[in-house]
This record gives C-alpha cells, structure tokens and sequence, in this order.
C-alpha cells in the first residue's frame, strides 16, 4: 500500500493561546462545560496517527486516543484521490470499507457506524465516536454512475465529485482551464442529492463549485477549506462562495493545514482568524471545523520527516499537489496536538467573547443539521 498524505495528517498540543485571549469582567464560560455537552463533529479527519504510514489495525494508544477525543462523528475519507482507473478506485473503496467495518466490530465500545444523523446523536450519548464514510474524489464512478447506488448502499455518506485533478465529472480546484462539471458530473449531483449523499465541493475548481450548488436542490458544503480574504490559495474560497454554500443551507469548514497560514505550520490563532472570517462572511450557522487531520497525535520524529518529504515529493511527481505543499510544511498545528484539539478551540472563541451557543454550532450543531437535511 503507497503512503498517502492521509497518514500522515496529524495534530498538535493543547496550550492556552498568548495574545487570543481578551479580559473580561465575568467569569468565563467553562470549555469543558460547553465541550461536554455538545455533539462535536469533525467535518474531515479520522481514526489514527500514531504510527504514520499504516494501514494496519487501530492500536491500543489510538483506540484510547478516540475515547479521549470526545468526538461523537467524524467524517473519515475512504479510498484514494488522483488520477486512476474507475474499478480500481471503486475496489479500492470498498476495501477500505471492509476494514473500517472490522475496527467497529472490534471496537463496539469506541466506534459507531453513522448512516443517519440520529446516528451521530446516539454516539455521542453512548460516548463512542461514529465514522462517516466520505470520498474526495468522484473517479470511483466517473465512468457508471450506478456505481453511486452501491456506494450508498454501502454506507457512503459524503462525496466530492474532485479531487485538485480534472476527471470526467469535472475540474478540480488545480485546473487551470476552470471548466467546471460536465454533463456527467452534473446528473451525479443530482442522483447524490436522490440517494441523501452530501455533496462536498472541497477540493473542486471555483466554476465546479458554482455549477454544484446551482445543481444541487439539497444543502453543500466545503467539509474542510480556508478562507481566501485571509490568504490566496486554490483551495480557499472566497466570500462569494462562502455565501453561495450558506444560502443553501450548507456549511463551510476551516481546517488545520498551512495554507491557512501561506505554507507555514499553522497555529491556532491561524484557525481562529479564518473561523472568525467565516463567521462574519456567512453567518454563525454556516460555518464548522474539519479539521483534515487524525485524531491522535503525531510526534515529530525523524522517521515521520522522511516519510512525509516521501509522500510530498510523490504528491509533486503525481501533479495532485497544490501551491505551497513543501517538504516543511507540517500539516498540524504546533500548539494543538490532542485528541481534544477542538476543545482548546472552544475555550480559545469562548475567551473571545464568542457565545456558548454559537462555540456549540461551530463544534457540530451546524453540522448535524446540514446531515439531517440531505441525508
């Protein structure tokens, strides 16, 4: 099995944030608190971390690190991205289901399958983590869109017709020409919208985007991007497309990487300010977090360098990198690595004067609806 970036994904330790905080004359909502009581999801991530490179079994260290994370979903990609043959994709998923499907039954105190939101919302009163199968990348069925029924019927819950390559449904966000969907791309929105898939436009070119969410008669999303105003980058959007995904109802999630940050390891304050932005931009109830990263920690050793300088140079060779990928540029932020990063999150806007019921929506309530309403 290649490496894939996915492995590699990871976070980094929990810290107070030096000058993000402001005073305040009344005591402070307590994050734990807030952190306890709402249903957090991760709109982009995964299960794993510690032994980058590794498909192999959840250990124990990670099972633990699940339990600790006090997630009660996370949007999880299956399969791989890139430019491939559509059965190879297609078996490649099915794969990577099979697997999952065997860390659940394994771990029926830690995980839970998600095919309905009430899903999420029993996971989370069971304290266990439920995994949502999403895919990046639409190559799977490019070529036979009946493809998507098997998808659904499997448990496929989230779909981006692109990856950052052109395939036969469209433009990614790295294609210059900026084609937007074919005709084939745009009856796959459509039968996505039919079987209660949420069509996630994340990695797809900017007229994609606008085609998809002109398409689609259900709510969209960017599960998992940046924002644009705050640093140019193909895979942030801009406040016109931050709006166009909330007037459908759908949401726009800030991730950990950094572009956030124009190719230098992100911080929390990183986060924060596009958050913020894209708070102001679409509203509080079209805004989440997925984070694109694993829920246990990485360290940073040299083994880990090696392997990450592998997969950058192979994500180069492969033409699926995008604009500031470098060999050092880590893709966590240095003072988030915990399991329970979105709680350091949480205490950060709450210390900002952000209201607990808005820190409760940003952490999983917008996201909940939004899966509610498509699926």
């Amino acid at each position: 099995m290649p490496l894939t970036r996915r492995h590699l994904l990871s976070l980094a330790t929990a810290s107070a944030l030096a000058g993000l905080t402001a005073p305040r004359l009344l005591a402070a909502p307590s994050a734990e608190a807030v952190y306890a009581r709402s249903i957090v999801i991760d709109g982009c991530g995964g299960p794993g971390g510690r032994n980058p490179g590794e498909d192999g079994p959840l250990d124990s260290a990670e099972i633990s690190d699940v339990g600790a994370s006090g997630l009660a979903a996370v949007s999880m990609t299956i399969g791989n991205v890139g430019t491939m043959a559509p059965l190879e994709a297609f078996e490649q998923i099915i794969r990577d289901i099979a697997r999952w499907e065997g860390e659940i039954d394994a771990h029926p105190d830690a995980l839970a399958r998600i095919r309905t939101a009430g899903d999420i919302i029993a996971a989370h009163e069971a304290g266990r983590c439920g995994l949502i199968y999403a895919l990046q990348d639409g190559v799977s069925f490019e070529d036979d869109l009946g493809r998507l029924d098997a998808l659904a019927h499997f448990g496929v819950r989230v779909i981006q017709p692109t990856y950052n390559r052109r395939n036969l449904l469209g433009d990614g966000c790295m294609e210059p020409a900026d084609a937007g969907l074919s005709r084939s791309g745009i009856e796959a929105v459509q039968h996505m919208n039919e079987l209660a898939i949420l069509v996630d436009l994340s990695h797809c070119g900017r007229r994609t985007a606008a085609d998809a969410i002109a398409s689609s008669n259900k709510p969209v999303a960017f599960t998992h991007t940046g924002c644009f105003a705050l640093a140019e980058h193909p895979r942030h959007r801009t406040d016109v497309e931050l709006k166009a995904v909330a007037e459908t109802g759908g949401v726009s999630g800030i991730y950990i990487m950094p572009y956030l940050a124009r190719g230098v390891q992100p911080t929390a304050a990183d986060v924060i300010a596009h958050l913020e932005h894209a708070i102001d931009v679409a509203g509080e109830d079209h805004v989440s977090i997925g984070t694109d990263g694993t829920i246990s920690p990485t360290e940073l050793t040299e083994e880990y360098k090696e392997q990450f300088r592998t997969i950058t140079r192979e994500r180069q060779e492969r033409g699926i990198a995008a604009p500031f990928e470098t060999e050092e540029g880590y893709l966590f932020a240095s003072d988030l690595n915990t399991p329970r990063r979105l709680e350091t999150l949480a205490g950060l806007l709450l210390d900002r004067g952000h209201s607990e019921s808005r820190v409760e929506k940003l952490l999983g309530g917008n996201l909940l609806r939004v899966f509610s309403e498509v699926w």
